[in-house]
């Protein structure tokens, strides 16, 4: 089986530029840390934490925090920014939702994330999948709430309808950047098709929450930025992630700039005047980041409103 890497793919090199000192991520207990990997690996799972190389791997795993990263960890795609591996993925696990269920249990999970690499090659693109790890995990941890990130179930006509209908807490797609930059970054995605996934999810079900997250330093100008906060508004989505783009190798999309930190502070107060329920920006924030707590600060905001449209 061939696997093809992104930089067998990009075939423009660009030098990695270094990192600022405000990027930065430590280990807070070596002992968790151990606890779980081991744990991941005695179950054999992927995380997207190694697979994508997070920098925020070593804080969230001495935290006993992880990603799952279901459907192996070999994706139809070559996004330019990502390093997850790309080829021929292997046919699905059928024990693999009983052993997300598990390893979430061990970990004593209170909300688990739980994403994929594009299936492209399966006819629902494993939306159906995605909805045995969600039934699965639910029946063995009754009290964990579970957020999903999803492919963009591109020309899978309806086939997100199985993950809504699976009923999680929290329902993320990334859109990852503004449209001029598609083609250059995210040439197998199209910026509508997702806008209309995010949209089409709260028609269906308006309890979940709907998230999305971008990255910055990609070659985005401000403008664009402000334009997709809008359109992400306008489909209600209910969550916004804003974090720096991180160049995985030399032949990856090339890193334009870091954002400083005070920019990225800036971006929260404007996605918030906006109307997001939560947002969460900074150079390391990511999709999961700190998804646990973010999610109860939602949490709490929706039962706010709710309470205030009551006394209205």
């Amino acid at each position: 089986m061939l696997i093809r890497h992104p930089e067998k793919i990009n075939k423009s090199s660009s030098p990695i530029k270094k990192k600022p000192k405000w990027i930065r991520s430590k280990i807070s207990n070596s002992q968790n840390f151990f606890l779980t990997k081991s744990i991941i690996n005695n179950n054999n799972l992927n995380t997207v934490c190694q697979a994508a190389n997070c920098p925020n791997i070593m804080e969230c795993w001495s935290k006993k925090q992880t990603t799952f990263m279901i459907m192996g960890d070999i994706c139809t795609r070559a996004c330019k920014f990502c390093d997850v591996k790309t080829g021929k993925p292997k046919p699905l696990d059928s024990s693999e939702p009983i052993k997300i269920a598990e390893a979430t249990k061990e970990l004593n999970l209170k909300h688990v994330v739980i994403t994929s690499v594009d299936r492209d090659d399966l006819n629902d693109g494993g939306a159906e999948h995605f909805s045995k790890v969600i039934k699965e995990t639910r029946k063995l941890n009754k009290n964990t709430t579970i957020e999903v990130l999803t492919p963009d179930f591109l020309r899978k006509v309806n086939a997100y309808k199985k993950v809504v209908d699976a009923n999680p807490d929290v329902f993320n797609h990334n859109i990852e950047t503004v449209p001029s930059l598609y083609l250059k970054v995210r040439s197998g995605s199209r910026y509508f098709a997702s806008l209309e996934l995010l949209k089409s999810v709260k028609k269906i079900n308006n309890k979940i929450f709907t998230k999305s997250g971008i990255m910055l330093g990609l070659g985005e100008e401000r403008n664009e930025i402000l334009q997709l906060m809008d359109d992400l508004i306008a489909a209600d989505v209910d969550f916004l992630t804003i974090g720096q783009y991180l160049q995985p190798s030399v032949n990856h999309h090339p890193l334009a700039r870091y954002v400083q930190p005070d920019e990225f502070k800036e971006l929260k107060t404007i996605a918030e005047s906006k109307g997001f329920l939560i947002v969460a920006s900074s150079p390391l924030t990511r999709s999961s980041y700190h998804a646990d707590e973010d999610f109860s600060k939602m949490k709490k905001l929706r039962e706010k409103q709710s309470q205030c449209h009551q006394l209205q």
